[in-house]
């Protein structure tokens, strides 16, 4: 499970930072189950968590990013469109 988690936090750090929004989406279902994984993962095995822990804020930082990058961009088009309808 923490091998999973880290490969999905990489995955969703990765998707989100290099495709500027059009990957965002996929970063934040990445990081979505990222975090359910390594949360498993650091509960069934309590003596090795390190990879689980890796795996865990990889995740939560590439969901953050993702779901912001996300949000930006709907504000963008939001004012995009004000600002063509005020022309």
């Amino acid at each position: 499970m923490g091998i999973t988690s880290l490969v999905l936090g990489i995955v969703s750090l990765v998707s989100t930072l290099f495709t500027l929004g059009v990957g965002s989406p996929v970063g934040a279902v990445c990081g979505i189950i990222g975090i359910a994984l390594g949360a498993i993962g650091r509960q069934q095995n309590p003596e090795k968590t390190g990879m689980a822990t890796g795996g865990l804020v990889c995740s939560i930082i590439g969901t953050i990013l993702s779901l912001l990058l996300v949000i930006a961009c709907y504000g963008c088009a939001g004012g995009c469109a004000a600002c063509a309808n005020a022309l």
